[in-house]
């Protein structure tokens, strides 16, 4: 590693002294240097883990997933999507130049190596495995969530790090609101877009003279779900007739169950997610709730749908990133749940999509970057340059780094719609997202510097 480096140095010495000898003058020599990139990345102030991170053949990623905990399941499916955006990135496969025509095989050359740490849906264990993967790995991004808090609490100690973030899954409004960050990017939709997506697709099916009740985990995710939800729901017409907190990870539901039973209300929207939702709608279901209240899950794991089954899962609606039936409208899409089944054997979900996405990205605003110099690939997401996605054009936003990627909402099927017993949603509208995203001041996301 230090062999290639000092060689790098002394061929620039060479070349000095040969065009001072051939009599082109310093001014002409420090002109062909600067536009050199060896003497390019030689100028750069070192930030972060640049230039140290990328001084060898390989370039490390450090991967905090939720393995354990209520979101262990969509931690699980992350974990095959960045392995094979990583298996295909090094491969150079077609699959990614479609979304990163600039990739020949790794990131500017240099092969992508990465390691997994359990963040078990805590910040601060979060967090501790970032510091981990930057200081002992040299690790020049970090990527991997699904609780907006762990979410939020790592964009915070990456940007002091000056290391690049990747949200994978994190809904809350604030992501990409008051606690934005330079070195964050966030994919996933805000919960604004969503509310505002499916309010007016549930108002036409389930009709706008609606009562609703919600049940809501306590904590940023929840309550901004809430706010957007009540927001365009009550604008379709519906009434809020009450919410239910509870803290995360809640195993019995009763207390808030029986309150929401005797709410008046003829619509349940659960804002849980993971193991709560799972958890909390079984209980709403022995409790003969779903019966008496159509259900509506604004944020809809696809793991949710498969645990609960058509009996319960039938008729309830929700957003989702990524459903694995869009292949049948989408080439890429086909292409990715197949490339996927031959490595797990198992459909992906929408934190696998997720997670494929980001390294794709990723590998694309650093190719364009023609560097890994942090405040540089930045910059090349905040070009707002559209890439061709799986589901239509993606990009980021450059106000507040939000994430621009089309989305399915589902409504679960009937057990006798059902073509198979993976055939559990049936996509009935998909959003164009850039119409749904709030005005990049709505929630006071003011970026910081670069340096």
């Amino acid at each position: 590693m230090e062999t290639a480096k000092h060689g790098s140095l002394a061929n620039i010495n060479h070349e000095r002294r040969t065009l001072l000898q051939t009599g082109l003058g310093l001014a002409g020599a420090t002109a062909l240097l600067a536009a050199s990139p060896a003497a390019s990345a030689a100028e750069k102030s070192p930030i972060g883990n640049y230039p140290k991170g990328v001084a060898g053949d390989t370039v490390f990623v450090g991967l905090t997933l939720d393995l354990t905990g209520p979101y262990s399941a969509e931690g699980a499916d992350e974990r095959m999507g960045y392995e094979l955006a990583i298996e295909q990135i090094n491969a150079g496969a077609e699959a990614i130049r479609k979304i990163s025509p600039l990739t020949k095989k790794g990131v500017l050359g240099k092969r992508v190596v990465y390691d997994v740490a359990d963040s078990e849906t805590k910040p601060n264990s979060a967090v501790q495995a970032a510091m981990q993967f930057i200081h002992k790995n040299d690790a020049m991004m970090i990527s991997g969530s699904v609780s907006s808090a762990v979410a939020i609490a790592l964009q915070k100690v990456c940007d002091r790090e000056k290391t690049l973030y990747l949200v994978a899954i994190g809904g809350s409004n604030e992501i990409s609101g008051k606690d934005c960050q330079r070195y964050a990017f966030r994919l996933w939709y805000y919960v604004y877009s969503v509310a505002k997506a499916i309010a007016p697709v549930v108002a036409k099916s389930l009709g706008k003279d609606r009562k609703a009740v919600y049940l809501v985990p306590d904590y940023t995710y929840g309550h901004t779900t809430y706010d957007s939800m009540k927001e365009f729901t009550e604008k379709e017409g519906w009434k809020t007739v009450g919410q239910q907190l509870h803290p995360l990870g809640a195993k019995d539901y009763s207390s808030y169950l029986i309150n929401i039973a005797n709410s008046g209300a003829d619509t349940l929207v659960v804002i849980d997610y993971g193991a709560d939702a799972a958890n909390s709608i079984k209980q709403a279901k022995e409790f003969g709730i779903l019966e008496k209240m159509a259900l509506v899950v604004p944020v809809l794991s696809p793991f949710l749908a498969e645990e609960l089954g058509a009996q319960t899962f039938q008729g309830a609606y929700g957003a989702m990133a990524f459903w694995w039936t869009l292949q049948d409208r989408y080439p890429m899409v086909k292409e990715f749940v197949n490339a996927f089944e031959k490595k797990f054997n198992a459909k992906p979900h929408d934190s696998a999509y997720m997670a494929y996405m980001n390294m794709a990205l990723w590998a694309d605003a650093v190719e364009r970057a023609g560097t890994f110099y942090p405040p540089d690939v930045i910059k090349s997401y905040e070009q707002e340059k559209k890439r061709k996605g799986l589901i239509g054009d993606v990009w980021f936003r450059a106000a507040d780094h939000q994430g621009v990627a089309n989305f399915p909402i589902v409504r679960g099927k009937k057990p006798g719609e059902m073509m198979g017993p993976k055939d559990l949603c049936e996509i009935i509208d998909i959003i164009d997202a850039s119409t749904v995203l709030p005005p990049a001041e709505l929630f006071g996301c003011k970026l910081g510097g670069y340096v």
